[in-house]
C-alpha cells in the first residue's frame, strides 16, 4: 500500500528558486508540489484552494515578509513550515525568530546553476519536508526512503588506551527537528557553573554560529560554535559547526573537541552518533548523554554505547517532542535510563 504523498506549497519571490525547489522536491517519490506562490498573499489564496501538508517559506519577500506571514499562519491555520533561507549570516537572526514562531526546520536555499550544490542539498531539503510533515502540529506518516547508512566508525579513529584518570563531568546533547527551541529551554535553566557541554544540533552551515551567539545572550553559561582544540570547561557549551562532525577527545585530564570533515553518518553531518560514541570512549562514566526531539535514529547507537560505558542517559519524552524519532529509537535500543518531559531535563542533568 503506498502512502499518500506529502503535499507541498513553495513560497518564494524568485521564479528561478520556485522552479529549482519544485524539481528538487518532485525528484522524491514521496513528495508532491501542489502549488507555488511568489508572495504571502498569493500563498494565502493557494492555501484556501488546497491545504498543503508542508510549506517551504522564504523569509525576505516584498509586500509581506515571511515572518509576518508565518505569525499569521501559525495563529490562524497552523501548517508545518520549512524555512528555505539563503546562506547568509545576517539572515540568521530572522531565521531563529521564525523557529520561535513555529517553523520546524531550516534548510539552505539551493544556489542557482551549481549542479553539485543542488545534488547535495536535495537530500537535506527532502528530509526537512518529511520531518516537517511528521512534526507535532499534525500527525502524518510520510513515506520513508531508505538511504545508505554509514556508522560512526568512518569518523572515529581507533581507540588508544593511554588515558589519565579524571573525574570532571561532561554533558553531550544531540537534537534535530524542534531542537533549537528545546535546547534553548534546557540551556536557559542551567547555572553558570554547569559541567562542560558539547552539542550536536542538525542545522546548516553558518547558522550554527548565529544560533550559538543567540543562546549565549540568553543563558547563564557561555555558548559558542566549537573550533578544533576548544577545551570543554565548566560553564561553557560548545555547538558543532554545521556541516562538520564534532568529537570529544581527552588529553590527560583535559577534555577538548575536534572538528572533522568526513562522510554523512546516519544521514547527517554533524552526527549525534559520532559525538556520543566519542563521549563513550573518552569520558565513559564521567559523561551524561541527552537526546532531544528530532526525526530519524541519529544518536541511538551512540547513546547505547554511552550507557554501556557507564554514562547516565536521558531522553526527552514523546509528549514534549516536536518529532519523537531520535529519542524513541534510543529508548527502543535500550540506551536510555530516564525519559523525561523537556522542563525536567536540565534538573536531571545537574
Amino acid at each position: 500500500m503506498s502512502a499518500r504523498k506529502i503535499r507541498v506549497l513553495i513560497v518564494d519571490d524568485s521564479a528561478v528558486v520556485r522552479q529549482t525547489l519544485r524539481e528538487v522536491l518532485e525528484s522524491d517519490p514521496g513528495i508532491e508540489v501542489i502549488a507555488t506562490a511568489g508572495d504571502p498573499f498569493v500563498a494565502a489564496e493557494r492555501i484556501a484552494e488546497q491545504v498543503p501538508d508542508v510549506i517551504t517559506l522564504d523569509i525576505e519577500m516584498p509586500r509581506m515578509d515571511g515572518l509576518t506571514f508565518l505569525k499569521k499562519l501559525m495563529s490562524q491555520h497552523p501548517i508545518p513550515v520549512v524555512i528555505c533561507s539563503s546562506l547568509a549570516e545576517e539572515g540568521a537572526q530572522s531565521t531563529f525568530k521564525a523557529l520561535e514562531y513555529g517553523a520546524v526546520e531550516i534548510v539552505t536555499k539551493p544556489r542557482m546553476g551549481t549542479k553539485q550544490f543542488i545534488e547535495d542539498s536535495r537530500a537535506d531539503i527532502c528530509n526537512a519536508v518529511k520531518a516537517a510533515a511528521q512534526a507535532k502540529l499534525r500527525t502524518l506518516t510520510p513515506s520513508r526512503t531508505v538511504e545508505p547508512k554509514l556508522n560512526a566508525d568512518v569518523i572515529l579513529s581507533p581507540a588508544t588506551h593511554a588515558m589519565a584518570e579524571t573525574t570532571e563531568k561532561i554533558v553531550a546533547i544531540g537534537a534535530s527537528t524542534g531542537g533549537t527551541e528545546a535546547l534553548k529551554t534546557v540551556l536557559e535553566m542551567l547555572p553558570a557553573d554547569t559541567p562542560g557541554i558539547v552539542i550536536v544540533q542538525h542545522m546548516p552551515e553558518l547558522f550554527t554560529r548565529a544560533f550559538a551567539a543567540r543562546l549565549d545572550g540568553l543563558c547563564a553559561i557561555t555558548v559558542k560554535e566549537a573550533e578544533t582544540n576548544d577545551t570543554v570547561i565548566r560553564g561553557r557549551a560548545l555547538i558543532a559547526p554545521g556541516n562538520h562532525h564534532m568529537l570529544l577527545k581527552r588529553s590527560g585530564a583535559r577534555y577538548y573537541v575536534e572538528i572533522k570533515d568526513g562522510p554523512l553518518v546516519c544521514r547527517h553531518r554533524p552526527s549525534v552518533d559520532v559525538l556520543f560514541r566519542s563521549a563513550a570512549r573518552y569520558a565513559g562514566q564521567n559523561a551524561v548523554g541527552v537526546i532531544l526531539t528530532g526525526m530519524g535514529d541519529d544518536g541511538a547507537r551512540g547513546m547505547l554505547e554511552m550507557k554501556q560505558a557507564g554514562a547516565a542517559t536521558i531522553a526527552q519524552d514523546e509528549a514534549t517532542c516536536v518529532v519523537f524519532g531520535m529519542p524513541k529509537e534510543a529508548i527502543k535500543l535500550g540506551g536510555v535510563e530516564k525519559v523525561l518531559p523537556l522542563q525536567s531535563v536540565a534538573r536531571a542533568i545537574l
